[in-house]
């Protein structure tokens, strides 16, 4: 076991040792305090080793079963494999014959997928013969699929350091506002949020692991606030790791006094680019909210703002154990040990990780991104446009659901919207558009927008599964509304 991964283990120990009566876990019906936590890690580590595994999947809801086992699985040494609700059958199917993971935890609703994956049902797991040799490189102790804009996830194989150092990093970024209570929101499977947890665990303090149902979250975007608002208000958390859009719901609820964000005490937001005017309204809205930038190939987070060094707009400065650089290009190039490689991929990793952002730092080494490289179109003016920002902008201000925007070689932006609510009238889109582009350049503005007929879906094949844009695929579909004049169902801005 390694430094870091054995300073972690007896972390929890001592916490068992020192307060063994505070709780460490809080799921729907049950609560764990630090000494049953220790206990019941090492009893599942004994169940690990009953069963021979190598490479564990787990296919559970968020609770205490799914941390314990994946805190198990940590100090056992094996490789984890989580598998996000969200994701598809096929997906999922995907990871399992990719990884070749012989033991799959959870997976009750996914009978029939099991057994086409090979596996068989034996006391409570789903077990299948072990493939040698392993395709993970060595050290592996997290295998996290990404998404991907194709749908097809790739895998990153990370080592328990890599993990750690990054949990480490958070948990020191937030102890001076001393959080002893963390609410996951996002799914456990989210390596953000598993990291986070981590930190919690470093601190001693409490984490929520309400189930998603419970929180009224569906899916990959599908949120139920009153549901929400009513397990805040139960739990009463101090941090919290939110996406944009789950940022944006809590603050409506301030601003209309269905919540007081006053009780948070440090709250990461990250995961796509935030706008610059609901970080205001978080701010008025008593929200601790601290913006981040990471990415899976380096355990998820690179650099964050903290309460001694916060600049809403940017996403903070390095985490002490990663160096940034920027490429000529302005792409941001990151040097950090994070990840082993892809799997089945034997190149080896770059010293220098292209990270596919492009950033500028300002004059107190605050980081500011500015959208995908990929992504980037170029107007007919010859200006570099990075569409993530504008469509922050759209979708962060309460009217707008989706947004799309391009206007490669085009005189005129031009956006693709799918509203929030189905009573959102036009007038309401179109003064939206008005505001976003009162606080944008001329050359990234929206001159024009359409008003879609269906949101943008991993069913249509328009968006992956965790609800991110398929970008060639909606210019694809979509390529008369940006070649053509404007037509009557068109609106101009």
């Amino acid at each position: 076991m390694s430094p870091e991964l054995s300073a972690f283990r007896q972390r929890i120990a001592e916490l068992a040792t020192h307060q063994p009566n505070a709780y460490a876990l809080w799921g729907d019906d049950l609560k764990l305090d630090y000494a049953e936590l220790d206990a019941e890690i090492r009893l599942r580590q004994q169940r690990l080793r009953d069963l021979n595994a190598k490479v564990v999947a787990v296919s559970l809801e968020n609770g205490p079963d799914m941390m314990i086992w994946d805190l198990a699985i940590l100090f056992e040494e094996l490789a984890c494999l989580a598998l996000p609700p969200f994701f598809t059958a096929a997906q999922r199917l995907h990871c399992l014959a990719q990884s070749q993971a012989d033991v799959v935890i959870g997976g009750a609703d996914h009978e029939a997928e099991m057994a086409q994956a090979g596996f068989q049902c034996r006391d409570g797991f789903w077990v299948r013969p072990a493939a040698e040799p392993s395709p993970l490189p060595p050290g592996t102790a997290k295998l996290t699929f990404t998404s991907g804009t194709t749908g097809t996830p790739k895998g990153v194989c990370l080592s328990a350091d890599s993990m750690l150092s990054v949990a480490r990093e958070l948990q020191l970024a937030s102890e001076s506002q001393e959080p002893r209570h963390h609410l996951s929101l996002l799914p456990l499977a989210i390596l953000l949020e598993n990291i986070g947890c981590y930190a919690a665990l470093y601190a001693g303090a409490l984490i929520s692991l309400p189930s998603q149902r419970t929180l009224g979250i569906h899916g990959a975007s599908g949120v139920d606030l009153p549901k929400l608002l009513s397990s805040l208000k139960l739990r009463h958390p101090e941090s919290m790791i939110l996406v944009p859009q789950l940022l944006l719901l809590l603050v409506k609820a301030c601003e209309i006094g269905a919540f007081d964000g006053g009780e948070l005490r440090f709250v990461a937001v990250g995961g796509a680019k935030v706008s610059h005017e609901l970080l205001m309204r978080a701010a008025s809205a008593g929200i601790p909210v601290y913006e981040g930038y990471g990415l899976s190939e380096c355990a998820s987070v690179v650099a964050l703002n903290r309460p001694e060094a916060h600049r809403p707009g940017s996403v903070g400065k390095p985490l002490p154990h990663v160096q940034l650089r920027l490429a000529e290009d302005g792409e941001v190039l990151i040097a950090c040990s994070g990840m082993l490689g892809y799997l089945g991929d034997t190149q080896p990793v770059p010293q220098w990780w292209p990270s596919g952002d492009l950033g500028e730092w300002d004059a107190d080494g605050f980081l500011h991104l500015h959208g995908r490289k990929k992504a980037q179109f170029v107007t007919s003016f010859g200006r570099n446009v990075s569409p993530e920002w504008v469509e922050a902008e759209l979708t962060q201000r309460g009217h707008v659901g989706q947004a799309f925007v391009y206007g490669e070689a085009m005189a005129h932006n031009h956006a693709l919207i799918w509203p929030l609510r189905p009573e959102t009238t036009d007038l309401q889109i179109a003064e939206t558009v008005a505001m976003a582009n009162e606080g944008l350049p001329d050359y990234a503005r929206v001159h024009g927008w359409t008003r879609l007929e269906q949101p943008f879906s991993p069913g249509n094949g328009m968006a992956t599964a965790n609800g991110r844009p398929k970008r060639e695929a909606i210019l694809a579909h979509y390529h008369h509304l940006f070649t053509e004049p404007a037509r009557a169902e068109d609106h101009s801005s």
